[in-house]
C-alpha cells in the first residue's frame, strides 16, 4: 500500500486536519460574533456545517496524533472507507454551506445595499474561512480516495 502525503498517521495528515479544524473554528467564531446572523438560514447552515467539520477534523487529528505517538500508519481498509465517506460528506456539506452563504452575502452587499446597516464584513470573513476549510477538506478527501484505490 502506498503512503501518500497526507494519509492518516503522518505529520502532513495531522497538519491538514489541524488546518481544517482551525479554519472551520475561525469561521464559526467570526459568524457567531456578528449581530443578527440567526435571522438568515444560510448563515445558520454555515455554522452547523462548520460545527460538524470541527468535530470531524478534531477527531481525526486526535487519531493522527495517536498514530504518530505509536509510530504506525493507519491503513486499515475499513477505516479508510470510513474516512473517505466522512471526508466526502463533510466536503460536500461545507461547500454547499459556504456557497449559499456567499450568495446571500453578495445579495446583501451588491443588490440590496444592506451592508451599510449590517456587519457584512464579519459574514464575508466567515465565508472566506469556510471556503479555506472546504479546500483543505477536499484535498484530504482526494487523498483518502487515492489511498482507498490502493487498498
Amino acid at each position: 500500500m502506498k503512503n501518500f502525503p497526507g494519509t492518516p498517521g503522518t505529520i502532513i495528515g495531522l497538519s491538514l486536519r489541524v488546518s481544517q479544524f482551525s479554519f472551520a473554528a475561525a469561521s464559526i467564531a467570526s459568524m457567531s460574533t456578528s449581530v443578527g446572523f440567526t435571522n438568515y438560514t444560510s448563515f445558520c447552515y454555515l455554522i452547523a456545517s462548520m460545527g460538524l467539520l470541527v468535530f470531524w477534523s478534531l477527531g481525526l487529528a486526535c487519531l493522527d496524533t495517536y498514530s504518530l505517538a505509536r509510530k504506525t500508519v493507519l491503513h486499515n481498509p475499513l477505516l479508510i472507507c470510513l474516512f473517505v465517506v466522512g471526508d466526502w460528506f463533510t466536503a460536500t456539506l461545507s461547500l454547499a454551506a459556504a456557497s449559499s452563504s456567499a450568495g446571500i452575502s453578495v445579495l446583501f452587499d451588491r443588490d440590496l445595499g444592506y451592508c451599510k446597516q449590517m456587519e457584512c464584513w464579519k459574514y464575508q470573513i466567515s465565508i472566506v474561512f469556510a471556503f479555506m476549510s472546504w479546500i483543505l477538506t477536499q484535498i484530504s478527501s482526494l487523498i483518502m480516495f487515492w489511498l482507498l484505490a490502493t487498498v
